[in-house]
């Protein structure tokens, strides 16, 4: 069970990520020459819907890590800058902090 929380969490901060960029770019359209709000009528409810997935994952993933009151919040603020969530989850998995996801390496062995 923890793994595959630990799995959702990292694809809904990459789905987050992208997510923005699929709204910034329906924005641009909106704002722009365009003129054409579509992109912001799809991806702004997608976006929020990731926005909550995100930020009700990182209180199970705190609770179920154990981690700190300040790298709860580091991680949830992260959720409001684009692209933020997926420093977050790569800074994570460099502390440790998402515990044994990856398979270890194996050792090269010399060939006869």
């Amino acid at each position: 069970m923890r793994e595959k929380t630990t799995r959702l969490f990292v694809a809904s901060a990459i789905a987050e990520a992208c997510s923005w960029l699929a709204l910034l770019v329906g924005m641009a359209v909106k704002y722009g020459p365009p003129a054409n709000e579509i992109g912001v009528k799809i991806f702004g409810p997608i976006h929020g819907a990731l926005f909550v997935a995100y930020g009700l994952l990182v209180l199970v993933m705190a609770r179920m890590h154990r981690w700190s009151p300040g790298v709860t919040l580091v991680a949830l603020v992260c959720s409001v800058p684009p692209f933020a969530t997926v420093v977050f989850e790569r800074w994570a998995v460099r502390r440790g902090l998402l515990g044994a996801t990856a398979r270890p390496e194996r050792p090269l062995t010399p060939v006869g």
